[in-house]
């Protein structure tokens, strides 16, 4: 993989790239963005550029992977680069594409650097690009060939919304026209893409919540970010009748069938594919050993609750054990006030699946590490940055 030559160059500039990284990725992304204003029209979300979270993603994605050749320089970290390569798929983007990424990447890698980019440097971290490039390029044409049709979007009627938990609606779309639709399996997600108020789309991606394998239909559902951009137009302007655009399905975390005991743990929305997964299983008259544990604000705040219960109480083997911030705590669900504690629901051949906030994940990881939990058998999505995971 990484060649002898650009290995001790990687290794000895990487803390100075590392370090300088996040102040190159506003500088790509602005040249990317003046020649190519487009993609921030379907592609790229503003929102994202202006938080800075989509820099700090490409950022840490390039230390990580840079990271991962000088200790491996056979190998690269499959399970980042996988987790890219849906989140790339979902969206859209195609082969040649990275070229105009390798182009502004680097000529912003020069503005900042200067004289201290020398040939060699440039050319040994040109290296690390295209490695990363064509492992990514190679799982996504993968990725898109297991699709029922070549179509990155296509256009889905809002059928039904209905409110649920706190400031969450779940929304429901049938096919708008006969692209033949793929089946998903539950744990994935779609983008949807829309107009925003001044007619530029942006997309955002959503986990499926409910009848994940019909062709007929997909719901997700989506909690209000009131200072977001996307989400307030999806809350208060999308009415039943109107179009958008829909991906085909995409994400790895799905759950395995090799009969071991599951520990889904999620917090918030992140009950979003626990809630697919557990009706899933339900479904197909599971009986194995499943351990739900959701942490939310409080008791009324917790979306797809009903459905949640309602799955839990069709299989055999599952429990339940829940915890809350703040209000009053119902009187079974195992619950428990404050946040979420993993460590006596988990043995040594628990398989963990993990889904919420970055802090809660987080904590969540850390407690099944420390449980003697091998970390690959720890699975969870991440929707933003989320480098710390990809280690």
């Amino acid at each position: 993989m990484l060649s002898t030559q650009s290995r001790p160059v990687i290794e000895a500039t990487l803390p100075i790239i590392a370090e300088r990284i996040s102040s190159i990725t506003p500088k790509f992304y602005q040249r990317l963005f003046t020649a190519h204003p487009e993609l921030l029209d379907g592609t790229f979300s503003r929102s994202n550029q202006k938080n800075g979270s989509q820099q700090q993603a490409l950022a840490g994605s390039i230390a990580v992977f840079a990271t991962h050749l000088v200790a491996n320089p056979q190998t690269t970290p499959e399970t980042m680069l996988a987790r890219i390569a849906h989140k790339h798929t979902s969206l859209g983007v195609v082969e040649e594409q990275y070229p105009v990424v390798y182009e502004h990447l680097f000529a912003a890698i020069a503005e900042d650097l200067g004289d201290a980019l020398t040939p060699e440097i440039a050319e040994a971290w040109t290296e690390v690009y295209w490695l990363m490039a064509h492992a990514l390029i190679k799982i996504e044409k993968g990725l898109y060939a297991q699709q029922a049709n070549a179509a990155a979007y296509s256009p889905w009627k809002l059928v039904e919304r209905t409110a649920t938990g706190t400031d969450s609606v779940t929304f429901s779309f049938e096919p708008a026209d006969d692209t033949a639709v793929t089946v998903a399996a539950p744990g994935q997600f779609v983008s949807v893409r829309m107009p925003m108020s001044d007619g530029v789309r942006q997309v955002r991606q959503f986990t499926l919540s409910k009848d994940v394998e019909s062709t007929s239909r997909r719901t997700v559902t989506v909690k209000l970010d009131a200072d977001g951009e996307f989400t307030p137009v999806l809350h208060n302007s999308l009415k039943v009748g109107d179009v958008v655009e829909l991906s085909n399905p995409y994400g790895d975390l799905v759950i395995d069938e090799d009969g071991s005991p599951l520990v889904i743990a999620t917090a918030g929305i992140g009950c979003t594919p626990s809630a697919a997964a557990l009706q899933t299983l339900a479904a197909k008259n599971s009986t194995r050993k499943i351990t739900v544990l959701h942490a939310d604000q409080e008791y009324d705040a917790w979306p797809l609750r009903e459905q949640m219960l309602q799955s839990v109480q069709a299989l055999p083997q599952a429990s339940i054990s829940t915890w809350f911030e703040r209000g009053e705590l119902p009187q079974d669900l195992n619950a428990k006030a404050g946040f979420m504690d993993l460590t006596g629901a988990l043995s040594e051949d628990s398989h963990v699946y993990l889904c919420g906030p970055l802090p809660f994940m987080h904590a969540a990881r850390s407690q099944a590490l420390a449980a003697g939990i091998p970390a690959d058998r720890i699975h969870y999505e991440v929707f933003g940055p989320d480098v710390w995971l990809a280690a």
